[in-house]
């Protein structure tokens, strides 16, 4: 009698749920560490559910800012017109809330504005070939411009009004749990290690939130599912890896461009509806200060996914957020969590045989504390700029292992290739 022998195989986790639970634990870490930075440093703003509302609120327009412009660089079209097309969103979101006095009117104007901005970009990169940097900049210009006109002609004589703000407008219904907030506020005000910490994310994340907000924070997950779960998603992200192969199997390639770059519009649409009329409660000039291209570089920082997106988004926001709430002193805070962060990394690479990197990083991370603790405060200019500089310290750091899409950038040719 033959018998078989039967061998054990371990179950190894799929690479995706091991980067998933990688990238949880890192979250985590860190938080943890920013409520140790919060204990040492006696800085309740670090981790206040204020902080994390305000967080929401300058996370929300970066964030759809650079999902506008994954749809579009997943399709194979670079949109450096982002902030042109936030520009539009703000507004053509403000003329329509301003004169029908609703303001989801004013949404659907915003959206719509941002979308004629993406059809501008779309025309002239996919069916003219015009490169994709220059035309995002024309655009950019253009809208600058072309709002200041518009301004001027309707604004300008409204009471209120001017040549470069609108009058006042009104605001979307706000949503949450207020049962939250007294269950949990009494934690919080304890300060404990980590549990407080909790409480006050749990707080700021479930009162007193627009609608507007849970919308986009409900656009990364769909945008998600759309892109990666869907047959549509794999064909339009085909068009940005591979556009002559995705044409050979069938895929309206220019089709599918125009949709992404479209959608990449109405969300840079969406998040300058935001800054006017949630954020704010009128349009001005200039008020998408720079966020469109901040938002680009939240899409690189995330890998060109919704999700690492959504994390750089926050992680901007929550600089955004210091800076306003808690001034000098817990900007002044965050040197000690870089300092840490330093020590995890040259502990990492010192692990990995890099000695340079591993000594450079422990350098840098010991003359971050002896900064902390030689000061009480920072410059102003460096508070103020605070966002900036982790915009330019991020990208400089996550640039090593990203993997754009292919065909990114390229112009391409129906038949021709590129």
């Amino acid at each position: 009698m033959s018998q078989t022998l039967e061998v054990a195989t371990p179950q190894v986790a799929p690479p995706r749920a091991r980067n998933r639970w990688r990238i949880l634990s890192i979250v985590f870490a860190a938080f943890v560490a920013l409520s140790a930075v919060r204990m040492f440093t006696g800085q309740p703003v670090l981790t206040g559910s204020g902080t994390i509302q305000a967080t929401l609120a300058f996370a929300v327009p970066i964030g759809l800012a650079g999902l506008g412009g994954l749809w579009a660089e997943r399709a194979g079209v670079v949109n450096i017109g982002l902030e042109g097309m936030m520009v539009f969103g703000t507004w053509f979101g403000a003329f329509a809330a301003y004169t029908t006095g609703n303001p989801w009117a004013g949404l659907v104007a915003g959206v719509l504005g941002g979308v004629f901005g993406g059809l501008i970009h779309a025309v002239a990169t996919v069916t003219f070939g015009v490169d994709h940097i220059v035309s995002g900049v024309a655009i950019n210009i253009l809208a600058v411009g072309a709002m200041r006109y518009l301004s001027i002609l309707y604004f300008q004589d409204a009471p209120g009004g001017g040549a470069s703000q609108s009058p006042p407008l009104p605001g979307f219904p706000r949503v949450g749990l207020p049962f939250v907030d007294s269950l949990l506020g009494p934690v919080e005000e304890r300060q404990w290690f980590l549990v407080s910490d909790l409480a006050g994310l749990v707080i700021g994340l479930t009162t007193d939130m627009s609608v507007v907000t849970l919308l986009a924070i409900l656009l990364v997950p769909a945008s998600y599912w759309l892109l990666w779960r869907t047959p549509f998603g794999l064909r339009l992200r085909s068009c940005g890896e591979n556009p002559d192969a995705a044409e050979s199997l069938g895929v309206r390639v220019n089709g599918y461009k125009y949709v992404a770059v479209l959608v990449s519009g109405g969300l840079a649409g969406l998040g300058g509806v935001f800054l006017a009329m949630v954020a704010s409660s009128i349009y001005q000039e200039g008020q998408t200060g720079g966020r469109g291209y901040i938002g680009l570089a939240a899409m690189i920082f995330g890998n060109w996914r919704p999700g690492g997106l959504a994390m750089g988004a926050g992680l901007f926001g929550y600089t955004d957020a210091l800076q306003v709430r808690g001034s000098g002193g817990a900007v002044h805070a965050l040197l000690v969590l870089i300092a840490l962060a330093l020590v995890a990394v040259a502990v990492w690479q010192w692990l990995r045989g890099r000695r340079i990197v591993a000594g450079v990083s422990l350098g840098f991370a010991v003359v971050l504390g002896a900064w902390y603790l030689l000061t009480d405060t920072l410059p102003r200019e460096l508070v103020t700029y605070s966002p900036h500089i982790a915009t330019l310290l991020v990208m400089a750091l996550a640039t090593q292992r990203l993997r754009p899409p292919a065909a990114a950038g390229r112009p391409w040719r129906r038949g021709g290739g590129s």
